[in-house]
């Protein structure tokens, strides 16, 4: 009656090893670390560097406790763990000295962090590595900012483009138009006659149908005011939020920070939380740092050949470097800004099959592109990526035709990966809209390790507390009842460490409250075995009813609260979001080692007993006969 068959208890072990086995990282805390990543677009950080850098160590004979390259999505990074803290700023100072050879030209982020001090042979699991659970800026300590973002500077930007494209679309019909400009937020074009501006407000209301157009006379002129609906100015501004968040997830990675929140606030600022950031005026950088795109004509003549083989630069032309170091001489002249890039895709050539960068421009880009693109058949042209004042070659292929449509096509010798990183840098190059820094927090470690330890010891005399009262009260089944929360704990916290999940402070009360559900549970158990013991029925009976007839009872309490732990986790943010993981876990857990757990202890117990007269399960009140 009171016997599992073999499977379940092989289920519950291998939970129980699992827990441990991914609940272990989160006790050997965190060493100090140095990470190199990319400073630059055009420049990857790859393996061939790891033995680079662990000679620049070893000839400073700074002791490294380990180096290895990691890859994160398209980019990588090198990290290096020490012993010290000083160890750590030592390494930081030669690696950044080595490796960044220029004064004020930069390759490469050397940046301070905090790695889990996990044994090797847990890395050495490959990708059933255990790994820690992430902590939150209130227990880890790091730095808060608050962005917020020039909306008036992403319409004027938008405006800008959006007279380009009248210009072109009037030009395209054959509407004459004394002039088209931007004026303040909307754009203004000019006419020699009324009969032009109905022709043009016509076309326009056709093929820009974001502008709301109104008829105006100035100086005795005919104006058309075109202004963006209310519906495309909120289009414009959640786009230009959406591009800077994609923009700063990009940058925050070379700092190696786990689990940034980078989330919008309001309608035009930006939350950035980065837990176990040491280096604030780094991350300070990274945050304000600016990116331009530009198309450019190479040069390629013999005389701008025999200038550059002689290390001089002719007039009109600039030295630029490509992605593999060569020399180029470009002009001067923009052809082509980021403003005019709409989307850049990875893909594949249509003939050749070979990886290719599929590019889309705005109606602007696309005339001037394919006015370029006629008249310079067989000649290079530079796709430049400037950040910090510097200015480097993405890809410099050779036109082949003339290209009209808007729709632009890069391919030559590359790679699919190098194709979906030229397509990254060029979509999330820059910032849609400027951004200032108006608030700023800094948590130091020591306040975070303060806010561990209060929340690890009221956690622990909460689990105490219940433990001592719940084993006075049902003896052995209190013992199986203490013995299934920890199986709880451990199965919650290895979950968190298996999911990721960011562990903050409402976390922690959520863990606390998981432990007061979870003991609920069994106290239902063994009130309902107590029932069946007073009712008559024998102590196997009493076990096997109790559980059997506890579970739906338990299951329709745990499912209310699951129910609102949904609510919080779909419509909460932040914090409530963090405590609504936790409390949807811990409910999940609760119930698999209240029922299936300690029904496993009961039955590993009891169940062998054939003729068994009692169970353990404190006093048995039973009504007296009259």
């Amino acid at each position: 009656m009171n016997r599992y068959p073999l499977w379940k208890y092989i289920t519950v072990l291998v939970a129980v090893v699992i827990g441990l086995l991914y609940t272990l990282p989160n006790f050997y805390g965190e060493s100090p670390a140095v990470q190199v990543s990319s400073a630059k677009a055009t420049i990857k950080v790859e393996p061939s560097m790891l033995p680079q850098v662990e000679q620049i160590l070893a000839d400073a004979k700074i002791p490294a406790d380990s180096v290895y390259y990691e890859q994160n999505g398209t980019l990588g990074t090198l990290r290096a763990r020490f012993p010290s803290t000083d160890v750590q700023l030592q390494a930081r100072d030669l690696l950044d000295k080595s490796l960044n050879t220029v004064p004020g030209d930069p390759h490469y982020t050397v940046a301070l962090n905090l790695l889990p001090a996990s044994p090797t042979w847990m890395r050495a699991l490959g990708w059933f590595e255990p790994k820690p659970m992430y902590l939150g800026l209130d227990l880890r300590g790091g730095v808060h900012f608050l962005l917020q973002v020039d909306m008036q500077g992403a319409l004027t930007a938008r405006y800008d483009s959006l007279a380009a494209d009248v210009r072109t679309v009037l030009r395209d019909q054959k509407v004459n138009v004394a002039g088209v400009e931007r004026s303040g937020l909307s754009v203004a074009a000019a006419f020699a006659s009324a009969d032009d501006r109905d022709r043009a407000v016509a076309t326009l209301r056709t093929r820009l149908p974001d502008l709301e157009f109104t008829d105006r006379e100035e100086n005795g002129k005919p104006m058309l005011i075109g202004a963006l609906s209310p519906a495309a100015i909120t289009r414009v501004q959640d786009s230009a939020l959406k591009q800077n968040i994609s923009t700063l997830h990009n940058r925050i990675n070379e700092l190696g920070v786990a689990e940034p929140v980078i989330q919008q606030q309001g309608s035009d600022r930006i939350v950035v939380q980065l837990p176990g950031v040491q280096d604030v005026a780094k991350a300070k950088e990274l945050l304000g740092r600016t990116a331009t795109l530009e198309i450019r004509m190479v040069d390629d003549s013999p005389a701008a050949q025999a200038a550059l083989l002689g290390g001089t630069v002719p007039f009109g032309l600039e030295r630029y470097t490509d992605r593999d170091g060569r020399p180029l001489l470009v002009r001067r002249q923009v052809l082509l800004t980021g403003e005019n890039l709409q989307d850049a895709q990875p893909g594949r050539d249509t003939q050749t099959q070979q990886p290719a960068v599929h590019l889309t421009l705005d109606a602007k880009g696309a005339r001037i592109f394919r006015d370029v693109t006629r008249d310079n058949v067989g000649k290079r042209m530079a796709i430049l990526l400037f950040e910090n004042g510097k200015g480097e070659v993405v890809t410099a292929p050779v036109i082949r035709s003339e290209i009209a449509g808007g729709q632009v096509q890069i391919s030559g010798s590359m790679t699919a990966e190098e194709a979906a990183d030229t397509a990254l840098l060029l979509r999330a190059g820059a910032l849609a809209a400027p951004m200032s820094i108006i608030e700023e927090r800094t948590i130091g470690p020591s306040l975070g390790a303060d806010n561990i330890a209060k929340g690890f010891d009221s956690t622990l005399y909460g689990f105490l507390a219940i433990a001592v009262f719940i084993i006075l009260y049902y003896h052995l089944f209190g013992v199986f009842s203490t013995i299934g929360l920890t199986f709880n704990v451990l199965l919650l916290l290895a979950l968190l460490s298996m999911l990721q999940a960011t562990l903050t402070l409402p976390g922690i009360a959520a863990i606390a409250l998981t432990l007061g559900m979870a003991i609920d549970s069994n106290v239902l158990i063994n009130e309902r075995i107590r029932e069946e013991l007073r009712a008559g029925a024998t102590p196997q009976q009493a076990i096997h009813h109790g559980f059997e007839r506890a579970w739906g009872t338990i299951f329709d309490s745990n499912l209310t609260t699951l129910i609102v732990g949904l609510a919080l986790l779909a419509f909460g943010s932040g914090p409530i979001r963090g405590f609504a993981v936790v409390h949807c876990l811990g409910i999940l857990t609760s119930m698999f080692s209240s029922v299936v757990g300690v029904r496993a202890l009961a039955n590993l117990w009891y169940g062998r007993k054939k003729k068994l007269a009692s169970i353990s399960i404190g006093e048995v009140w039973k009504p007296k006969a009259n």
